[in-house]
């Protein structure tokens, strides 16, 4: 005396059916790695394209110190160069002293940024530096910044 019990199907389906959407729903375990190559080549291009334009053509022996670098200019960076020799250089064209101060002048009235990055050699003398400076001043740049290489001594003598 056996009853025979037959489903209609209907739990039968359900339980297929939240199996599938179970599937559909797994967290994915891979990387997605191509998103990632292309914001690095996009790096890599405009790295490349910079690279060129930070970099001024007069070759000097910076000091070294313990200071940060600044944050990159809206326009193209001026530059004052003094060599080991003493020779002055606007950028990568070399300017006699009586010259620079006329020269800079007219470079001031077309810049909306008054900030000019002091370049010298380690070997120069503190006098000349002081010179140019002023010079500098005297044009109308009063933001001056002295460029030099990173991981010299700190105050305490010591390196980074």
């Amino acid at each position: 005396m056996g009853a025979n019990v037959q489903s209609s199907g209907g739990a039968d389906r359900r339980a297929r059916r939240g199996r599938r959407r179970g599937k559909h729903r797994r967290v994915m375990a891979e990387i997605n790695i191509t998103p990632f190559v292309d914001v690095m080549l996009v790096l890599l291009i405009i790295f490349m394209v910079a690279a060129p334009l930070s970099v001024v053509g007069v070759p000097v022996e910076l000091s070294r110190t313990a200071a940060k670098a600044l944050e990159a200019p809206e326009e193209e960076p001026l530059s004052v160069t003094i060599n080991a020799d003493g020779q002055v250089f606007l950028q990568t064209t070399e300017v006699s002293r009586d010259d620079l101060i006329p020269r800079l002048r007219a470079i001031a009235a077309e810049r909306v940024d008054d900030k000019v990055f002091l370049r010298i050699d380690g070997q120069v003398a503190w006098d000349s530096t002081a010179q140019i400076m002023g010079a500098l001043n005297a044009a109308g740049f009063s933001r001056i910044g002295f460029v030099t290489e990173g991981g010299g001594p700190t105050l305490t003598g010591q390196g980074n």
